[in-house]
């Protein structure tokens, strides 16, 4: 523990990070989506045979993506309010598809959910900067003049980013 002033203390920087155990040698695979991690970072599945690498999975090992979605957080959200109705649709769309393409760059930016309720919808990921990147697409889209955007990050320990946008009527 760190000692901060006024006798608060702190927990040890880098702690809240998991990784995964250098130690492990070839392949993990996620128990949950099926991505590899070897090489010191996650990707899409691919064959072992081709990789030349061998398959390692002693206990159930879920990426950092699944986990987060297990355990209920996320590092973006966007509210989108004031929309007309009729663009409800294309934007479900444009959230999909574009979280659909940084998947395929990246198995760990995902979309995690999308709720719509009293007019708003409601945009969840696995990665911050897929959602600052989802916002100025959407204002790319429907216009600079018609849409602001807000956003606001978390305090240190936390690297969630909260994003407004409302469209202007």
């Amino acid at each position: 523990m760190e000692k901060w002033r006024y006798n608060v203390e702190l927990p040890a920087r880098g702690t809240g990070k998991k990784k995964m155990p250098s130690n492990q040698k070839g392949i993990v695979f996620c128990s949950s989506c099926r991505s590899a991690y070897y090489k010191k970072s996650w990707h899409h599945a691919a064959p072992a045979e081709r990789l030349k690498l061998k398959i390692h999975n002693p206990r159930p090992v879920f990426c950092p993506a699944c986990q987060m979605i297990k355990d209920k957080e996320f590092e973006g959200q966007l509210i989108i309010s004031n929309f007309p109705l009729v663009l409800e649709a294309d934007l479900n769309k444009l959230i999909k598809n574009f979280c659909q393409r940084a998947f395929e760059r990246d198995p760990l930016h995902r979309l995690i959910d999308i709720k719509s309720d009293s007019g708003n919808l409601t945009a969840t990921t696995t990665e911050n900067q897929l959602a600052v990147k989802l916002a100025k697409k959407i204002k790319e889209v429907f216009g600079k003049n018609k849409v602001q955007v807000k956003i606001s990050y978390s305090p240190s320990p936390s690297d969630a980013v909260y994003i407004k946008i409302n469209f202007v009527q």
